[in-house]
């Protein structure tokens, strides 16, 4: 993930709390032109971190706070544009404040679970994953998030059950299967994991993530034509996948794909 994954995605893990997002804390005292206010800098922080700029997306959700401060979602999302930022430790913080505010919310867990992963906590990321699996036993993210945590302490086969069980809840969950397919790869399962990439791939072909796995899993098999044509779509999508370090720290490939990935960086 968002996963961001992990963010990414990361990862990739912005939740849009509140179309209207201030009607979530609602006071007495709060006036319509307050609440129509609160939306358009939502609206606004929204924007900016669609188009990347997460340092203008946490200026905006500061002046929310400001307004609203029992907002859990705003709260909640400064923590999204501050894990963006690698601004970890400010981000708890904000996951902290949401769970209190909100503490039956499913979100600011998952979110605080990734900020957790991104300095290394993996058993406090765990405990978040699996509160957000009692208050929820059906949330996929939760299970793809708790085996990307998993696999930070090595448990790989605890980490493909838990893809497992994210994909069986949501069959189009893509980054679920994306990672059941690189611990494969970890696990020794090379053919299955070079299977499922390419059933990925199949179906989401500007999938960056499957594209440059494959460029590794083949590279090394000796499949150098398929290797190179993977590439040039993987690199035409997202270029981060050229710095190993990313792939790495970042997106967390596990060992294996990194090294198979690395001996073909160094040979382009």
């Amino acid at each position: 993930m968002i996963q961001l994954i992990s963010i990414f995605l990361s990862f990739l893990l912005v939740f849009a709390w509140g179309t209207p997002v201030m009607a979530l804390s609602q006071t007495p005292s709060v006036t319509q032109e307050q609440l129509e206010q609160g939306d358009e800098l939502a609206n606004k922080a929204f924007a900016a971190t669609n188009q990347g700029d997460f340092a203008t997306a946490e200026t905006y959700w500061t002046q929310i706070i400001e307004q609203f401060p029992t907002n859990a979602g705003a709260w909640s999302n400064r923590g999204n544009s501050r894990v963006s930022q690698n601004k970890l430790e400010a981000a708890l913080t904000d996951y902290n404040k949401a769970i209190e505010l909100a503490p039956q919310v499913t979100d600011p867990y998952l979110n605080r679970g990734t900020a957790l992963e991104g300095l290394g906590k993996w058993q406090d990321a765990i405990a978040d994953y699996n509160h957000v699996l009692e208050l929820d036993p059906k949330d996929a993210m939760a299970y793809n998030n708790r085996g990307n945590a998993k696999a930070g302490l090595g448990k790989w086969q605890d980490a493909i059950a838990d893809y497992q069980k994210s994909f069986a809840i949501a069959p189009n969950f893509a980054f679920a299967r994306a990672n059941y397919a690189l611990a494969l790869y970890e696990t020794g399962q090379i053919e299955p994991a070079i299977r499922e990439m390419r059933n990925i791939v199949r179906k989401y072909p500007k999938f960056a993530d499957m594209r440059a796995a494959l460029t590794a899993a083949y590279w090394v098999t000796g499949q150098k034509g398929e290797a190179e044509s993977n590439w040039v779509a993987a690199v035409g999508l997202d270029t981060r996948y050229k710095d190993i370090n990313w792939v790495t720290t970042i997106r967390r490939w596990p060992p294996s794909m990194i090294s198979a990935l690395d001996k073909f960086l160094k040979l382009q």
